[in-house]
């Protein structure tokens, strides 16, 4: 089993002990995503830690537009809810690349691509060049931000 679910599992008891309302019923939905994922298809599976962090990290993206949603239609108490959830699962997820080590891993990309196809990509290639950014990123950068720095960085 993923060692990353074991900790929300022994988190989420050590949160019942407590009586940490919002922290329960967060790890709760996250465990439950989880397994959900692990039974989606044709066969159950256990998910690695990297497939958890993926869970994860679109569990706090919904969390985030949920947020969003609820202040734009003005319920202000909802919101804080969202963005409290998305706050407890931010604590499971890597620490996010800050710009100057996203703009190196983005070149570092377009080195690579530069090597297999002869020639400096373009903006046609951007698919190529996102694929490569992202293995290199694995999940400590949003997907919008990989976008628009390899955006910027073949057209700019």
């Amino acid at each position: 089993m993923a060692e990353l679910k074991n900790r929300l599992q022994a988190d989420l008891t050590a949160a019942m002990k407590a009586r940490e309302k919002t922290r329960v019923a967060t790890l709760r939905m996250a465990l439950a995503a989880i397994t959900t994922a692990e039974v989606a298809g044709t066969e159950a599976v256990q998910l690695t830690d990297d497939e958890v962090l993926k869970v994860l990290t679109r569990e706090v993206k919904k969390r985030k537009e949920a947020a969003t949603a609820f202040a734009d239609a003005g319920r202000a108490e909802q919101a804080r809810l969202e963005l409290d959830e998305a706050e407890v699962l931010t604590e499971y997820l890597p620490q996010q690349l800050d710009d100057a080590v996203l703009a190196d891993l983005v070149d570092q990309a377009v080195a690579e691509v530069t090597e297999q196809l002869g020639e400096a990509p373009g903006p046609r290639q951007m698919g190529q060049v996102m694929k490569a950014a992202n293995t290199k990123v694995a999940g400590r950068a949003e997907g919008g931000r990989v976008a628009a720095a390899v955006k910027q960085r073949l057209t700019g």
